[in-house]
């Protein structure tokens, strides 16, 4: 049986943090891949302004070329519709043959007892929990905290939130993201870019 990462998420866009921290699930958990799944429409928050799931899945496959244990999966996107983890994970666990391992952030882990079926997710597959600086985690019942594996790689302060805050402040966001998608960007005119360099 393989072992087999999924790492949802809007990634509008993905940033070196977000990478870090795939590569250090993959190389603690000793994961034979790692699925960037990009959410059609995600359904616990609101994005307004969020950019195309087909400019998001472009620039995940920017970031994540030349990594073999990286691949960028269109599960949600050609689902369409919102994007429920549960119904990727069922639709993962027919498709593919392996253990199942999906990431969040603690952020996440807060907010998960208001997610669809939490407890079918925690059947389909472990949790792998990052910290978030020195937070507490959360009270959580022992069928849930039993299914999860805490990683916590380098602290890296960084998200896809405050690159949009910089891009439209006219601030660079070059190392925060690979160039490859720093390029994608502008030449697509995402986040307010338009040609300028960053």
């Amino acid at each position: 049986m393989s072992r087999i990462g999924v790492f949802g998420g809007t990634f509008d866009p993905v940033h070196i943090g977000h990478l870090i921290m795939a590569q250090e699930t993959v190389a603690r958990l000793k994961l034979d891949r790692l699925l960037f799944v990009a959410a059609n429409r995600p359904s616990h928050k609101r994005a307004p302004g969020l950019a195309d799931v087909e400019h998001r899945i472009a620039m995940l496959r920017l970031a994540v070329r030349g990594n073999r244990r990286f691949e960028v999966s269109r599960i949600e996107a050609d689902r369409g519709g919102p994007s429920y983890t549960v119904r990727t994970l069922e639709a993962l666990t027919r498709s593919t043959r392996g253990d199942l391992f999906f990431l969040m952030g603690q952020d996440s882990l807060e907010e998960f007892s208001q997610w669809r079926e939490p407890e079918r997710i925690i059947e389909l597959a472990r949790l792998v929990v990052v910290p978030r600086g020195d937070h507490d985690m959360p009270s959580l019942p022992p069928s849930i905290r039993r299914r999860i594996v805490y990683v916590k790689p380098p602290r890296i302060g960084i998200c896809s939130t405050e690159i949009r805050r910089r891009l439209k402040r006219g601030l660079p966001v070059r190392y925060w993201t690979p160039d490859l998608v720093l390029h994608y960007m502008a030449r697509h005119g995402l986040y307010g870019t338009g040609n300028r360099r960053r």
